[in-house]
């Protein structure tokens, strides 16, 4: 297929490192080059922190091509987020030279868009800004950042800054869309990418793991599982709180705990103090490639999210991942999940803040094996048919035609 135009994604951080970020980001570029379009990202000076430290201007990464922001910004806040700003701007005009790109695909947090801005500008070419998350609330979410304060107020500003000189702007849910709609951004300005799924990296279900499951001391029981980040906003304080209150049949079940985070000394002593402590495992940070064997043990994917600004606006991907691997879902009935989880139909939603509400959920499900299969049909149906990213990406390309089409007709007059 011949290539259509050129497309430069403005990243945080890409591949090789593995992040929700990264492999949504993953996910786009491959779609995107199936599709026929040139596709390349760039990558800040945050890919360092990140803990991958490039020595070279660029690397290939499972066949994507990643241009590295090489030179440091140091100095205290805020100015070495100016100098960030710079340096990667720069750095996209210098690429510019090299590998003439046609548009500019930023993606938050803010900063690149900024740094995109300024770049667009020098080269007078069209800019579209993703936004994945509101950065404020993410950072009030990891208990980083407070709501309300000046550090708040001002990345909110900036944020506001860079939708404007935008030419486009992509959010992945419907709950940032209302929430920029409210702020006096245009509809008409903005589009819906939803996260996906990519549904080749999903095969059969692989059979449970029986040395595994002897291994951690679940063979033969019913299991509740979590996969994925300890973050105080994913809620895991009221999962593991629910488990002594499962009394149904669940009252035996256990809760294996795959991950690790800011909260996981908080959590591990919780968990120690509860009267389901014998029923409660925590296995850590597992190899990548280890992960399926870990979800080959669990009956049923929990998703307890609070109930705060980021979860009610962003919907997230593991929900997503385990529907398309056949599992089931039970997760708080905030915002994100409401857009990604039919109750009753796909999965069951349960009172966020809501211990005792999660552990009535859990209980009703286990008593309802019988609907299981249908259930974990239904869920995989709606994410081939929703959520499939060969799909989401075509949402795209009338955006990029059309301000493709524009530049034509501006630089004919």
């Amino acid at each position: 297929m011949s290539t259509k135009a050129r497309i430069l994604h403005v990243l945080d951080h890409s591949l090789p490192l593995h992040s929700g970020y990264t492999f949504r980001t993953r996910a786009i570029m491959k779609a995107q080059m199936a599709a026929g379009w040139g596709v390349a990202g760039i990558t800040s000076v945050r890919q360092y922190q990140h803990g991958e430290v490039p020595d070279e201007e660029f690397q290939q990464v499972e066949g994507l091509t990643f241009h590295r922001t090489l030179r440091s910004a140091e100095g205290p806040s805020p100015l070495k987020e100016w100098r960030e700003v710079s340096v990667l701007a720069s750095a996209i005009v210098k690429l510019h030279k090299k590998w003439p790109f046609d548009i500019l695909h930023a993606h938050s947090p803010a900063l690149n868009g900024l740094a995109a801005a300024r770049a667009a500008q020098i080269l007078d070419i069209p800019l579209v800004y993703e936004i994945r998350a509101f950065w404020e609330d993410a950072a009030v979410g990891n208990g980083t950042g407070t709501q309300g304060s000046a550090r708040y107020r001002l990345t909110r500003a900036l944020e506001n800054y860079v939708v404007k000189q935008a030419d486009a702007v992509a959010v992945i849910c419907e709950g940032l869309r209302g929430d920029l709609i409210g702020r006096g951004v245009s509809p008409e300005k903005i589009m819906v990418s939803p996260n996906g799924v990519d549904l080749e990296l999903f095969g059969e279900p692989i059979a449970p793991d029986k040395p595994l499951a002897a291994e951690l001391g679940i063979e033969g029981k019913d299991v509740i599982g979590y996969i994925g980040s300890f973050y105080d906003y994913e809620g895991l304080d009221d999962l593991i709180a629910a488990m002594a209150h499962l009394n149904g049949a669940a009252k035996d079940a256990h809760l294996l705990m795959v991950g690790g985070g800011p909260r996981e000394d908080a959590l591990l002593e919780q968990a120690k103090n509860s009267p389901a402590a014998s029923r409660i495992h925590f296995v850590g940070r597992v190899p990548h490639e280890q992960v399926e064997r870990y979800y080959s043990l669990i009956d049923i994917l929990a998703y307890p999210r609070k109930s705060m600004r980021l979860t009610d606006l962003v919907t997230p991907l593991k929900p997503l991942e385990a529907m398309a691997q056949g599992k089931l879902v039970a997760a708080s009935d905030i915002g994100g999940h409401r857009e990604l989880i039919s109750d009753g139909l796909t999965g069951t939603l349960f009172p966020a803040d809501d211990p005792k509400g999660a552990a009535a959920a859990l209980d009703t499900m286990f008593c309802e094996r019988g609907g299981w299969d249908k259930r974990r049909l239904d869920a995989r149906a709606f994410v081939e048919k929703e959520r499939n990213w060969r799909k989401n990406i075509e949402r795209y390309d009338p955006v990029y035609h059309l301000l493709l089409g524009k530049r034509v007709i501006a630089e004919a007059a």
